[in-house]
This record gives C-alpha cells, structure tokens and sequence, in this order.
C-alpha cells in the first residue's frame, strides 16, 4: 500500500542563530520532488521525469523508496542531493535510461538528408521535429526507434535505420576532421562530377566531412559512409561557416527563399516547415540555434512592448489573448511587415487596418544581441559540434 508522500524526521534545524536538537519536523517528500521537478525538468518536452515519487511502504521494501524514470544520470543526482539534504531515509530505485545505452551507441549522427522525429516510437506517431543529415544527436534509450536528444534540447523517438550510431571518442573525432555544410536551399550528392545518379539529396545545413576536392567539384563523405560529389558553391568549410557572427540580412533571406513551401507539423527543414520550424532555419542558417516550439522561443530574447517599435529579425509570437498561450511565431522584416508559415509560408501585416492584416502579436523577443542568453547560442559554442 502507498502511503501519502509525507514522513516525520528527527533533524537539527536552525533558528536564529542557534542550533536546537530533537526537533521533530514533518517533511513533504512528494513536494521536495515537485519542487526540484520545477526545476531541472519542468518541460517534458527537453527533459524526461516519469512517475518520481516516494513510496514510505512499498513491497518487498524494509524501507522507504525513491521510484521512477529520468533521462540521465544527473538528474538522478539531483535526487539524492534533495532528499539527503533533509535527512530523508530512502533507497533509490529511479531508473536512469541513458545508462542503459552502450558506450558505442551513446551518440549519433543523423544520416538522411532529414530524418524525422517524433512523439512516440511508431511512424504514426505525431511529428515532433526533424534532425538534419550530421546533426549531432545524444541517445537516451536504444530500440527499433531511439529516444534521442538534439542540440536545441528537445527530445523525441527517431528510427535507428536513420542514425550512425559513434562513441564519445568517435564524436570528438568527428569534430576534428574536415567538414563541409550545405549553404545553398537544396541540392544532390551525385556519383560522379556532373553525373545525374544520385547518392543523397542534400538540404541547408547538412553536415558532411571531406573526402576530395576535383576542380569545382568537392567529393564528401555522409555520417554513415556514403561519398559523392556537389558543386564547391553549394557548400562551404564548416569551421568557417561557424565563425560568422548575427546577419539579419542572411536571415530574411533564407526565410524568404522559402516563401509558399508548405506547412508541415513538425518541419524544420527547408523541404517544408512548422511556425518556429522557419524561424529555427532561417536562424540556423546564420549559425544560432533557437528552441524548437514557439512557446519556447517566446521565453529567450529580449523583450519588446510595442510592434511599432520591432526590428528586422525580431521574433513575433502570437495566440490566445486571454489565457496568454503561445501558438505561433513569425519573423518581422519591416514596415509592420512579417514572414511565417500558416499554412504555407507567406507575408502578411500587422497593422489592422492593412489588407493583408492577420493577427496581433502577444509578444516580441529580440534575438540580435542576445546570443548566447538562455535558449539561443552560436553553433560554434554548442560543445556536440565543436570541442571546447
């Protein structure tokens, strides 16, 4: 039988300044661990707490127990941190996923063009976002599909058959040989120079490594082994690439690249986006990571009050006036004008008055400036691509 998450503890407890033994002081276990859920975990969407509680009785158990679920050891940590910290008597029984993976498959590089995430490990599962061809993933459970990682935090279930699975030796590895990204919209890695047989189709920001370079021809390797050939201009040195500092110009070009693409729950390729899938692109495309939903991007940057008063690049979120909730985002260009993707990608206004008027912003988050605050960061400082 499970008994209410409370115990009774005999603790030295200081008031004043002193300190007075024999105390007895009732302590809430189960709000000790809501309050750390808050937080190291508070969205499940970055971080996995399933059913962490403390269980005063259980069976088979001379003693009170700690039970549940979490993605890394770190977390489980933090528990035994917490409830130490109050003399809780307990044995842990939390399941750590990610200790369960072999030291050789605790990371992976995606190997598509684009493989698809999602929310539960069937392909009927609801899209939850897209890994692009040499993004660095950290594999938290093993399977037919694993439960992955990505670089912005996000967590979701991808197919294995989509993944090269490397060591952290193999990463850093990784991170020191010669790698090229795509630049360009789209493109194929093909056979041969000027060949039309066709290895991968290749999309911006995919990530490959070196092979050969043949006149205005560059030979590449995919994440899993496959070489190929694309034109010197539709790529560049990924180490360079990475160096470029916040251009808001590049940005509402390659939003704008992408005008009257479809809209895909979950996309965050330039193949076909979500809403704050073509706000990660286009930024991406500049070297900086945002967060994948817009109700999290609507937490980073820095806030502006008034729409009269945003700038090129700026973040508009949009969605329930009443209740606050965020459940879109658009990209700002100028003269109340801005970008986002409702149904296909398209331009419409702010000003109500405007004919191609739709929809008033609840928020605006600047992101020039703020890189490297909360939820926003160069690729070149994101330690799964580079070593620092």
């Amino acid at each position: 039988m499970m008994l209410v998450a409370s115990i009774t503890v005999t603790a030295q407890v200081a008031i004043t300044t002193e300190q007075i033994q024999g105390i007895t002081k009732t302590i809430d276990v189960g709000k000790i661990l809501n309050d750390l859920k808050s937080r190291i975990a508070p969205d499940k969407r970055v971080a996995i707490w399933d059913d962490v509680r403390y269980i005063e009785v259980a069976v088979d158990a001379k003693e009170p127990v700690v039970s549940g679920t979490v993605g890394f050891q770190w977390q489980e940590d933090s528990i035994i941190a917490e409830l130490d910290r109050y003399n809780i008597n307990y044995r842990s029984l939390i399941k750590v996923l990610s200790n369960k993976v072999p030291a050789e498959k605790q990371w992976a590089l995606v190997k598509l063009s684009i493989a698809t995430l999602r929310c539960e490990p069937k392909h009927s599962g609801e899209v939850a976002t897209q890994g692009i061809m040499g993004m660095p993933l950290r594999v938290i459970e093993i399977g037919e599909w694993c439960r992955v990682q990505c670089p912005d935090g996000y967590i979701a279930y991808v197919p294995e058959s989509s993944l090269k699975f490397v060591s952290q030796q193999d990463l850093d590895a990784w991170k020191g040989t010669e790698r090229y990204i795509v630049t360009v919209y789209d493109d194929q890695l093909v056979s041969e120079p000027k060949g039309d047989e066709t290895v991968s189709d290749l999309v911006l920001g995919d990530i490959l490594t070196l092979v050969k370079k043949k006149g205005k021809w560059i030979e590449l390797s995919t994440p899993d082994g496959r070489t190929g050939w694309v034109k010197t201009s539709s790529v560049e040195k990924f180490d360079k690439w990475a160096q470029q500092d916040i251009d808001l110009k590049k940005i509402e070009k390659t939003a704008r690249r992408m005008m009257g693409s479809s809209y895909l729950w979950g996309g965050t390729s330039t193949k076909a986006t979500d809403c704050s899938g073509l706000t990660k692109v286009a930024y991406f495309s500049n070297g900086i990571i945002l967060q994948r939903d817009a109700s999290q991007q609507a937490l980073t940057g820095q806030k502006i009050a008034d729409w009269h008063d945003a700038q090129l690049g700026d973040l508009l979120f949009f969605g329930n006036s009443t209740t606050g909730r965020v459940t879109h985002v658009g990209l700002y260009l100028r003269d109340g004008k801005y970008i986002h993707c409702s149904g296909q990608v398209k331009i419409n206004d702010l000003d109500p008055d405007a004919p191609d008027y739709l929809y008033s912003p609840l928020s605006i988050s600047r992101i020039n400036g703020q890189v490297g605050t909360k939820g926003i960061v160069y690729v070149r400082d994101h330690d799964w691509y580079f070593i620092k």
